[in-house]
């Protein structure tokens, strides 16, 4: 059969649909009907081994509630971070909604750790950062005049070695 034949042939194959209001035609559209080999394709078993995944009691909204926490953030600040209202962080938290890939970046993105961390509760942390709260009273701290500064870092000092003893 030529190409020339394949495309009449396809062409008879294609319907038209023509709707008429009254006498006036005011939509004529090409309908195609899918190709068969879309329909109703089943699934095939997958061939990778993959890795078992280690548990952990802690859910992924608990974990990231934890690292909230950590940072110093309230569930309004990280709302404002990550574009959202404050009942949906809490959505998350609480484990109501399930983190999809865009939400887990914002997350990560807002709280300034790597999306394996968000998502991995297990494992060896590298470096804490100070919690927000930490970095909120130093920058009160270095506001002050450099006697009163001495004062409260002196005040600090004594304090944490009372804490030591």
């Amino acid at each position: 059969m030529s190409s020339f034949e394949k495309l009449v042939k396809w062409l008879r194959s294609v319907k038209h649909s023509i709707t008429e209001y009254g006498n006036i035609r005011y939509m004529e559209t090409l309908v195609f009907e899918p190709p068969r080999y879309t329909c109703f394709v089943m699934p095939k078993k997958s061939r990778l081994k993959l890795l078992a995944l280690p548990l952990s009691s802690e859910t992924p909204g608990r974990h990231l509630a934890r690292i909230r926490k950590e940072r110093g953030y309230t569930q309004v600040e990280l709302a404002q971070r990550t574009g959202l209202i404050q009942t949906l962080v809490s959505d998350y938290e609480r484990g109501k909604l399930r983190l999809n890939a865009d939400m887990i970046l914002r997350f990560a993105t807002a709280l300034e750790v790597s999306t394996d961390e968000l998502l991995q509760p297990a494992g060896p942390k590298p470096l804490r950062k100070p919690s927000r709260k930490v970095l909120r009273r130093l920058e009160r701290i270095e506001t002050l005049p450099a006697h009163q500064q001495n004062a409260v870092l002196k005040s600090i000092d004594m304090m944490l070695r009372g804490i030591a003893n």
